[in-house]
């Protein structure tokens, strides 16, 4: 059986690395008798299907240029929720992919249980994700509270007059903020 390899972390400042998923991957799956198509290997948020390894491992499902997608876990494959989760999975299906977890032995494409299961973790997996933004969040308010400005650093006023003096003479605020290494956004909130 040819099998696709999917690893994904989040961030790469934060300690993470898919060094932690790829190895025993690869090792399941030669324990297994499986042979190893390619690995989809990012360092990508999970809240979206938009990550270009997991639109590539999609692509080439269509082609059945592999058997079944082997992952860490569920919330390493998706942490979009039940529907958007259960809907990857039954896309791969219907191509004749299937998919089965490392971590997760119970969840697997010929599991009696799969539909059940996959739903309650891809469930959990996005309340994890609601859960850090909720964090975040509240370390956010918290900082304000105790008067940390939050956002980019104000620009100076000789930089404000310059800003000025550049959209007057005809430039984009895209240009501008070229010019000035800023953001278009940042150009157009001194416009204001």
């Amino acid at each position: 059986m040819r099998v696709a390899i999917y690893a994904r972390v989040s961030t790469k400042d934060k300690g993470q690395s898919t060094e932690n998923q790829v190895p025993d991957l690869v090792r399941y799956a030669g324990a297994l008798g499986h042979s190893i198509y390619k690995e989809y290997v990012e360092e990508e948020s999970g809240g979206t299907g938009e990550r270009s390894q997991f639109k590539a491992m999609f692509a080439d499902a269509h082609r059945r240029k592999f058997d079944m997608v082997l992952f860490w876990s569920l919330d390493r494959f998706s942490r979009e929720g039940a529907l958007p989760t259960l809907q990857y999975l039954n896309q791969l299906e219907s191509w004749g992919v299937g998919y089965k977890s490392f971590t997760e032995q119970y969840l697997d494409s010929t599991g009696l249980f799969k539909d059940a299961i996959v739903s309650i973790l891809a469930t959990l997996a996005k309340q994890e994700r609601v859960r850090l933004s909720e964090r975040t969040k509240a370390g956010m308010a918290r900082k304000v509270s105790q008067g940390v400005k939050m956002g980019p650093p104000t620009k100076s006023q000789a930089e404000i007059e310059q800003i000025r003096r550049l959209e007057g003479g005809g430039m984009s605020n895209y240009a501008i903020g070229k010019a000035m290494k800023m953001s278009a956004s940042t150009v157009a909130k001194y416009l204001e």
